[in-house]
């Protein structure tokens, strides 16, 4: 764009260096209580602010150091370093832990987003409960997707950029492998073809529809 094709509102008031506005950037993330979009962050700059310039120059000034700035899905945050969680685990109380159920349930989703309830019983081997998806739903893991253009259009169900934030993932593409899941305790570590159940889990898994309005934890 040419001077003369500018803004009048840009020429008399430029937008400020790219080092003020990384420094926008950064205090708008830090207040944030949620991860925000590109498009957010945006809104909240001065006229003529280049935010996803800025967000990059931050994230590289970020790298190596205690705190980094981290792409969640479409989203931008700040998160302690992934290899200094340990400090952290002290004031983390881990009271309860997901279901086999949910767990299985979240993990379908997680691997095979979009996919419909139907889709996910034929993996699991059983009936799903309504509780059960209702539950992560309303954990902030799990959101409903597009209706699928098939006869009933069933709708579908995708992970969240909750469920991103959560576990340190920039995108779904980024998911641990079966080994790492096994190593993780999230999978039976004994070798495929040992239990029945089709898909992704070696294991016989629960099922739901003998478990009445089976809860989305597990007692410890």
């Amino acid at each position: 764009m040419s001077q003369d094709d500018q803004d009048p509102d840009q020429k008399r008031f430029p937008p400020p260096p790219l080092a003020e506005q990384e420094r926008m950037v950064e205090a708008i993330l830090f207040a944030s209580a949620e991860p925000m979009s590109l498009r957010e962050i945006s809104t909240r700059l001065p006229a003529g602010c280049d935010a996803g310039e800025a967000l990059q120059a931050l994230r590289t000034r970020y790298e190596g150091r205690g705190v980094q700035l981290a792409r969640v899905g479409d989203s931008w945050a700040f998160r302690t370093a992934a290899d200094l969680g340990f400090l952290m685990q002290d004031n983390v109380v881990e009271s309860r832990r997901l279901s086999r159920a949910a767990t299985e349930t979240l993990a379908i989703i997680a691997y095979h987003q979009p996919v419909t309830r139907a889709e996910i019983e034929e993996i699991r081997g059983v009936a799903v409960s309504r509780g059960t998806l209702d539950q992560l739903i309303e954990l902030g893991w799990v959101r409903i997707g597009r209706r699928r253009q098939t006869p009933g259009r069933p709708v579908t169900f995708v992970v969240t950029e909750s469920f991103l934030d959560h576990f340190g993932l920039e995108s779904a593409r980024d998911l641990p492998g079966l080994a790492e899941l096994r190593a993780a305790g999230l999978l039976d570590s004994r070798p495929p073809g040992e239990a029945g159940a089709p898909g992704l889990f070696d294991t016989e898994p629960e099922d739901d529809a003998e478990v009445l309005a089976e809860d989305l934890f597990e007692d410890e």
